[in-house]
């Protein structure tokens, strides 16, 4: 399969004076996705921040600004916005983004499986909020982008699954190396991987010094990856040479190119996960069919069989 790019070029904490490369205002973060697709991509993660301050911001003013400059260029590139539970924790507000329509409207929604702890701050997710979330999401015609950052969130996507919260195809981001999840090592990554509910897309994310790390195991195990700036703001381990986006993108395309794999296209994966073609229609697809039983055969290439989740109430 060809390599799915998930580009992330801010995030919510790189600063201005942790890097003079962090793109800030809707229009430097347009402008760094317009470097990115030349590059190459398959789709970008969006964080929005608020231009006079550089503070995250949930607004969708504000993330409506950043999708129309992309539109402007690319009318099918898949954008992604986040959700996150870190900063802001109203309902209201995590979901505010979800109400653009037309040609504003998002393909896909960040959805974090579980609360945890980063090393210094919580990042909230009830499963009151997931579950509102996911609704909402499937309601306005937007596909989940799943966050798991252990197996214990893998699990629970298993079981909104099960629920019909979520419907298969899923898209995942496996996030490792956080302080309080699931550590940098291929025993991890090989779990994680091995507990995708079926029909499930994934790309691998590390944080920190472990993002070349795992781009390059997802590379060469067939996976898609992660990578930009939120993740990570140096180039090298010895963290002398601060990473542009662009820096970071050129080396997954040497990867890419080293392991005899293509740069998948946005239509394709469009087509992939159920989402519209793009082009003036946007969003997910669903087709309201009862969600997979977890004992169907996994499409990967994965166990035959998976056991239901240890611990459920059925």
């Amino acid at each position: 399969m060809d390599l799915i790019v998930n580009f992330t070029p801010t995030g919510m904490i790189p600063t201005r004076q942790m890097t003079p490369h962090v793109p800030i205002t809707a229009e430097e973060i347009v402008e760094d996705i317009h470097k990115a697709i030349d590059i190459g991509i398959t789709m970008v993660h969006l964080h929005a921040r608020e231009a006079d301050t550089g503070k995250t911001s949930y607004k969708a003013e504000v993330y409506g600004k950043i999708i129309e400059g992309i539109r402007s260029f690319s009318k099918d590139l898949i954008i992604c916005v986040s959700l996150s539970g870190r900063n802001t924790t109203e309902f209201e507000k995590r979901s505010e983004v979800l109400q653009l329509d037309g040609d504003l409207k998002p393909d896909m929604g960040s959805l974090t499986l579980s609360s945890l702890n980063f090393n210094r701050i919580a990042s909230i997710n009830s499963p009151d909020m997931i579950h509102s979330l996911a609704t909402e999401m499937k309601s306005r015609g937007i596909l989940a982008e799943l966050e798991a950052f252990d197996n214990g969130m893998i699990n629970y996507a298993r079981y909104l699954e099960r629920k019909g919260i979520l419907e298969p195809p899923h898209y995942f981001n496996l996030l490792l190396g956080n302080i309080a999840c699931a550590q940098a090592d291929l025993l991890h990554v090989g779990i994680m991987i091995r507990d995708l509910p079926a029909n499930s897309y994934w790309s691998l994310a590390g944080i920190g010094d472990f993002q070349l790390m795992m781009n390059s195991i997802a590379v060469v195990s067939g996976g898609g990856v992660r990578v930009g700036l939120e993740d990570n703001i140096f180039f090298d381990k010895a963290r002398k040479k601060l990473a542009t986006n662009a820096d970071l993108l050129r080396r997954i395309h040497r990867l890419a190119e080293a392991s005899e794999r293509k740069i998948m296209p946005p239509a394709t994966l469009r087509k992939l996960l159920n989402l519209r073609p793009g082009n003036g229609s946007y969003g997910r697809i669903f087709d309201n069919k009862p969600a997979a039983p977890t004992s169907a055969p996994r499409t990967d290439g994965g166990n035959p069989k998976q056991p239901s989740t240890p611990g459920e109430k059925l």
